[in-house]
């Protein structure tokens, strides 16, 4: 009896004891089922990301074709565009390797002229054209003390002033360039105006007559004054369209009767009290000077050769070129 009792006993303590490690063991894997589920819907989630991304570089790789396309296209077709511009420009070149320059014929042959006196800037042109020459003392040379000592000397010494040879070379530099079917006058000036022209108009075709015209200037001994009154005042039934001057400075002369003008109360040289005329003076008269002149419509060009003592030369002179649509060059010692 109690041999049976014990082995229901034992079987009853086996039983529970399976339950019992069942419902653990299903504890777990619910445990692992859960843990395992989590982890597949993070990996999903993952998933996601990485193929949203991957469709964002695909898209990304899609324009960078299209871009690189596009820029093969754009350098195919700049480079057919280069290579015709590359073919017009070797034609073009071999175009000019051909053409024969001509080089302009001077009316006065000099040993040192060269084809680079023609590229300064200035070009004389107009239908009446007017050269006007200062002739006055100071255009023998560019230091107030040579001016002094040729000023003093004979009359080669005076001719013969580098800066007076100058002038000359700058005269026959302008008339050289004369266009052929234009007029053109001649007028040195100091004291007063003199015409290489006779006060009148040469063609421009007339060769023999500017030639002459040019070595009366070279008989002009240059002394005195500098009256520009007077140059312009020659002008006044002349006309000219275009004019040309030659000079170092503002004027020292006038023609008019400046005692009856207030501006020149002080300016005693004018009317040849003193010797001397100031640098407020000079600035005066050449202010009324250009005023007072008939030159209307003209266009003014001024040479302005060097010398001391006169530093508002180029300003006024550019102020008057400006006005009348002209230009003021103060060239280089090596020109013309």
């Amino acid at each position: 009896m109690s041999c049976g009792l014990g082995g229901v006993i034992l079987v009853f303590m086996l039983v529970k004891y399976n339950v019992e490690n069942s419902m653990l063991e299903t504890e777990l894997l619910e445990s692992d089922l859960t843990r395992l589920a989590k982890r597949e819907a993070d990996l999903e989630a993952t998933k996601s990301k990485i193929l949203a991304h991957l469709t964002l570089v695909d898209a990304g790789v899609q324009q960078a074709n299209a871009e690189l396309r596009s820029a093969q296209k754009l350098a195919k077709s700049t480079a057919t565009v280069l290579a015709s511009i590359n073919e017009a420009k070797k034609s073009l070149e071999e175009g000019i390797k051909s053409l024969e320059i001509k080089k302009p014929t001077d009316i006065v042959e000099k040993s040192r002229a060269g084809q680079e006196q023609y590229l300064i800037g200035l070009s004389v042109e107009g239908p009446r054209i007017a050269i006007l020459i200062d002739s006055s003392a100071s255009m023998t040379d560019e230091t107030l003390i040579d001016v002094i000592r040729r000023k003093n000397g004979n009359v080669k010494n005076k001719r013969n002033g580098p800066k007076w040879r100058r002038t000359v070379a700058v005269a026959e530099w302008l008339i050289n360039r004369v266009p052929q079917n234009s007029l053109v006058t001649l007028i040195s000036y100091s004291d007063k105006a003199v015409s290489h022209t006779s006060f009148k108009y040469l063609r421009g075709r007339n060769t023999r007559a500017l030639l002459s015209s040019l070595n009366s200037l070279r008989s002009v001994i240059p002394m005195g004054a500098t009256n520009l009154e007077a140059a312009l005042g020659a002008l006044s039934k002349l006309h000219p369209t275009n004019i040309y001057i030659v000079t170092d400075g503002l004027p020292t002369k006038g023609t008019s009767s400046y005692k009856s003008l207030n501006p020149f109360a002080d300016c005693n040289a004018l009317w040849g009290r003193v010797a001397k005329i100031s640098g407020a003076c000079r600035r005066r008269l050449f202010r009324h000077t250009v005023r007072s002149a008939s030159i209307v419509g003209a266009k003014v060009n001024v040479v302005l050769l060097p010398i001391e003592g006169d530093p508002e030369a180029a300003q006024e002179y550019w102020n008057w070129t400006s006005a009348h649509n002209g230009m003021l060059i103060s060239p280089a010692t090596s020109w013309p």
